[in-house]
């Protein structure tokens, strides 16, 4: 599955890069829900989880399905009005998205969500399958949409209160310098250049020109017909999201800081050391660095054989070579190794 971006007709001027503060509270009260995920603000994230008030905390557990997998389009720009003035229907239209996880994407439809009561049934059923709290707050939504309304935007009142004030104060200027870079790239290098730097999984694809994001889900975006909105994030990193709802703009909201592996790369690293005869010679390089001499000798090997093992490990970024005189000496590459972990981890979640 993939996000395709059709770029046929499309130029710079049918994207908008903005900075959105409501677009980082949601990615921050995802980094508290799910800190695990976001190694680098862990240990914030669990700090504020003990200090906050109780009913911060009860509000993170009940509103969570608005930040988790999907993301609650609420708190994206291009809204037909704002949150508080969104007519009831369509209020819940885009909130059963979200407590629903995404099942817009499979055909489903919840435009009529509070009178049709098959697209109640759908709604339902879709959350049922979620972990709680997808269920509870579905149900929350058909029973009073209003209310809902009510306590969601009284909870993100106090998410500015607890914490998002202060920390939106240090990270708008690192966004908005994102934003200016992307502004650039796309005037200067155009948008091929542009979308292709938000993620090491893209690709570009001719007839008809379109970039192509490697996702767990499907969409087919057109610029040309629809404006898109970029949003930059930090504390969403190392998630890629691509918002596509019915009847609005899409939006794509990237980290400031792509990661620099994506699944192809990460999954060949893991493969590479899966081949017995190449963990031995990387048993060997661990301990110190070795000429292929050396090592095919150790190893009962041909000297072509262990080029084309320790080849095969430097295109990967897991050898380092040392030249001392006349001979070259190959080591392995124990930070890269320690990252492998972390690096799967990154690119499964991008």
């Amino acid at each position: 599955m993939s996000v395709v971006i059709v770029l046929e007709g499309a130029g710079p001027d049918r994207f908008t890069v903005a900075v959105s503060p409501l677009a980082e509270l949601a990615a921050s009260l995802h980094v508290l829900t799910e800190h695990a995920h976001h190694a680098e603000h862990a240990s914030w994230a669990q700090e504020l989880a003990r200090s906050a008030p109780p009913s911060f905390r009860a509000g993170l557990r009940r509103f969570a399905p608005l930040w988790t997998a999907l993301r609650w389009r609420g708190f994206y720009p291009g809204l037909d009005a704002p949150l508080a003035s969104l007519s009831p229907a369509r209020f819940a239209e885009l909130t059963s998205y979200a407590c629903a996880s995404g099942y817009h994407s499979r055909g489903f439809d919840f435009d009529r969500v509070l009178h049709d009561p098959a697209q109640a049934r759908v709604l339902r059923r879709a959350a049922s399958a979620l972990p709680e709290p997808h269920s509870s707050l579905a149900e929350d939504l058909l029973r009073d949409p209003e209310r809902l309304r009510t306590d969601v935007l009284g909870f993100l009142d106090l998410c500015r209160r607890v914490f998002f004030d202060e920390l939106w104060a240090g990270t708008e200027p690192v966004l908005s310098r994102a934003s200016h870079r992307m502004r650039r790239r796309l005037a200067d290098e155009g948008p091929t250049a542009a979308l292709l730097s938000l993620s090491p999984s893209g690709v570009c694809l001719d007839g008809p020109a379109r970039v192509v994001l490697d996702k767990v889900h499907h969409v087919v975006i057109n610029p040309a017909r629809t404006p898109v909105l970029l949003i930059p994030t930090r504390y969403g990193a190392p998630h890629l999201l691509v918002k596509d709802e019915p009847g609005l703009p899409p939006v794509v909201h990237y980290p400031v800081d792509t990661p620099e592996i994506g699944v192809t790369l990460a999954r060949s690293r893991m493969l590479a050391l899966t081949d017995p005869r190449r963990v031995r010679l990387c048993r060997l390089i661990a301990r110190q660095a070795m000429t292929t001499a050396d090592l095919a000798d150790r190893l009962s090997m041909t000297r072509p054989q262990v080029s084309r093992h320790l080849r095969t490990l430097r295109g990967l970024g897991l050898v380092r070579v040392e030249r001392n005189g006349r001979y070259v000496h190959y080591g392995l590459d124990l930070a890269a190794v320690e990252r492998i972990g972390r690096e799967v981890a990154t690119a499964l979640q991008y």
